[in-house]
């Protein structure tokens, strides 16, 4: 990869280009279900990444998770748990979007790789229309796939036409990083907490000039 032009730069959603969960919508799901904080963080996280993977769509996430504390779940909560799921990741991380829609309307090449169910997908695409602007999307549930699964990132890779070492890739979670570093590209992990320090990292990989686009 030439460091200062990759073939393209792939970005995780999750608390890179979205801040933190909004904590409101988490009550409002734990209401609907009756749950209080530690059932529900343990029920929600048990069957996320099997959500994620398209191992379960939305309506068999949120009923496995009402099976296991006998909750039934009617057809209007069920709708608002989804509805709450989405706006929950909905608060944009605007540094960031800000700078990959710079990216996008100064031709470099942009993709995305998030770990996301069927209703999480269509419900953050329908509120952002820059979302459809990626020269290519990996939406883990379409694929059966999930990071960190090494085939992932090499869908990701095919899908945008570049070889792996030609990809510059943003993640917030070390084992992501480990695994798109093991399959060959470029990877920098994000900090939420902590945006100079990943523009001092950019700096540092020989990167600097993508940031001013």
């Amino acid at each position: 990869m030439d460091s200062n032009h990759p073939c393209a730069i792939l970005f995780d959603f999750g608390q890179v280009l979205s801040l933190t969960p909004d904590l409101e919508q988490w009550e409002r799901m734990k209401r609907v279900l009756g749950l209080d904080e530690i059932d529900f963080q343990e029920s929600y996280w048990q069957y996320r990444h099997a959500y994620d993977r398209g191992d379960l769509n939305a309506v068999s996430y949120w009923h496995r998770i009402a099976e296991d504390y006998k909750i039934t779940l009617s057809d209007t909560a069920l709708q608002d748990l989804i509805d709450a799921d989405v706006r929950m990741w909905s608060r944009l991380n605007q540094p960031m979007v800000q700078w990959l829609r710079r990216l996008q309307q100064t031709g470099v090449r942009t993709g995305l790789l998030s770990n996301i169910g069927d209703a999480m997908a269509h419900g953050l695409r329908a509120k952002f229309a820059w979302m459809g602007e990626f020269a290519h999307a990996i939406y883990s549930f379409e694929h059966n796939l999930a990071k960190p699964e090494h085939a992932i990132y090499r869908k990701a890779a095919e899908g945008l036409g570049c070889s792996p070492d030609g990809i510059l890739f943003i993640d917030d979670k070390a084992e992501n990083i480990e695994a798109a570093r093991a399959v060959g590209m470029k990877a920098i992990q994000y900090d939420l907490n902590n945006h100079t320090a990943f523009e001092g990292q950019m700096e540092a990989e020989g990167l600097g000039d993508l940031l001013r686009k």
